[in-house]
């Protein structure tokens, strides 16, 4: 039933209110020099996509304060890859912010979820 997983995904990505930008770390060579030089590149721009925030809380009895941690998905389209750990900059609502993609994306035939978490540098 192809057509109804096309309705599902026109109507998820009509949802859709931010855009983003994928960097990866990694080797390029320059094909004049040959030499090699190590930096961010950019894979992947301005791809409509969500981002949806959560909390999540854990609590202890040896704690006075609940810890709370936010919980950060992406939701972008399945027809394009997001490798884990790739650098993700989102612009959503007004706001730009920096994530790294913390894992390995679930993928449907509709969308892929990828969970974020905030992006501390290149490891």
């Amino acid at each position: 039933m192809k057509w109804v997983e096309d309705m599902v995904r026109k109507e998820l990505e009509s949802r859709y209110t931010g855009v983003c930008s994928v960097y990866e770390y990694g080797g390029q060579t320059d094909p004049v020099t040959h030499i090699t030089s190590h930096g961010e590149r950019l894979v992947l721009e301005n791809q409509p996509c969500r981002v949806s925030f959560g909390s999540l809380s854990a609590a202890s009895e040896k704690s006075g304060a609940a810890a709370v941690k936010q919980s950060v998905k992406l939701f972008i389209s399945p027809d394009v890859s997001v490798k884990s750990g790739s650098k993700i900059t989102v612009t959503q609502n007004g706001v730009t912010a920096e994530y790294a993609a913390s894992g390995v994306p679930a993928v449907y035939p509709t969308h892929q979820e990828i969970m974020l978490e905030l992006f501390r540098g290149w490891a």
